[in-house]
């Protein structure tokens, strides 16, 4: 039951900004790409989707298509950083990068926004 609650809660608590899509396609995502989505959602969502409150969203969606879906220039970026993100080289071994490039794989661009 409390599992039950937590996940709910967990739920509950994400980003407006974050797919539907890639939030319930778990189940279709193998162990590495299940890693990468864990740290995702620890280190990445909270500037790479919208928050619930009024402010508004610091950084870029990331999809399969962020960087014209180049896994060596994710990989560089997510490990390097640029002057608005912070390099994660040293909180990430290259296989959790590698993690979070084949998650990102799996997330589905978003739809362009409507003028």
């Amino acid at each position: 039951m409390m599992r039950r609650v937590g996940a709910v809660l967990f739920l509950l608590c994400l980003p407006q900004g974050v797919s539907a899509q890639a939030v319930g396609s778990g189940a279709a995502l193998n162990d590495t790409q299940k890693l990468g989505q864990q740290l995702f959602y620890q280190s990445c969502v909270v500037c790479h989707t919208k928050p619930q409150i009024t402010s508004g969203q610091y950084g870029p969606v990331l999809s399969k298509d962020t960087l014209s879906g180049d896994e060596d220039a994710l990989r560089s970026f997510i490990s390097e950083g640029t002057p608005r993100m912070p390099g994660f080289r040293f909180q990430f071994e290259p296989a959790q990068i590698n993690a979070i490039v084949a998650y990102l794989k799996t997330v589905p661009a978003p739809a362009p926004a409507a003028k």
